[in-house]
């Protein structure tokens, strides 16, 4: 199995794992996408709100209350809320996946070799993995 294969198939698993908890992005943040990670949640989270909003009875729940939103049975939430919020979960996976499929982005900065991430030329390991480097740096004997 290649590296980007086992990354892809990881942060598939972990977006899944975070998707059957509720929780979008997670993936996302396993492959150090801070802020689209930050967006999937965000997004789930005001979609979630919203469908409550327009579907729940408002004598049943209080939206203003986050403990009452919090403490709510799934089961009990009708379709036309808990099928959206499903789907939405479902696209966070399917996208943290063809992220890890499509690899670390190019750019014209020095990037990891173990995981892909933008170096700092002075630092001597990568502040991503961990990973000690060495530069070859010009004029430098061996």
């Amino acid at each position: 199995m290649t590296g980007t294969r086992r990354r892809a198939l990881i942060a598939t698993l972990v977006a899944v794992l975070g998707a059957s908890l509720g929780v979008a992005g997670a993936g996302h943040l396993y492959l150090r996408r801070w802020r689209r990670a930050a967006a999937w949640f965000s997004f789930v989270v005001g979609a979630a709100l919203v469908l409550l909003w327009a579907f729940v009875d408002p004598s049943t729940l209080n939206l203003a209350d986050p403990a009452a939103v919090a403490s709510v049975d799934p089961g009990s939430l009708p379709v036309a809320v808990t099928a959206p919020l499903f789907g939405l979960l479902l696209v966070s996976a399917v996208d943290a996946y063809r992220l890890a499929v499509a690899g670390p982005q190019l750019t014209d900065e020095p990037q990891c070799p173990n995981c892909g991430g933008e170096l700092d030329p002075d630092i001597d390991f990568c502040p991503w993995c961990t990973i000690e480097l060495e530069w070859e740096r010009p004029g430098e004997e061996r």
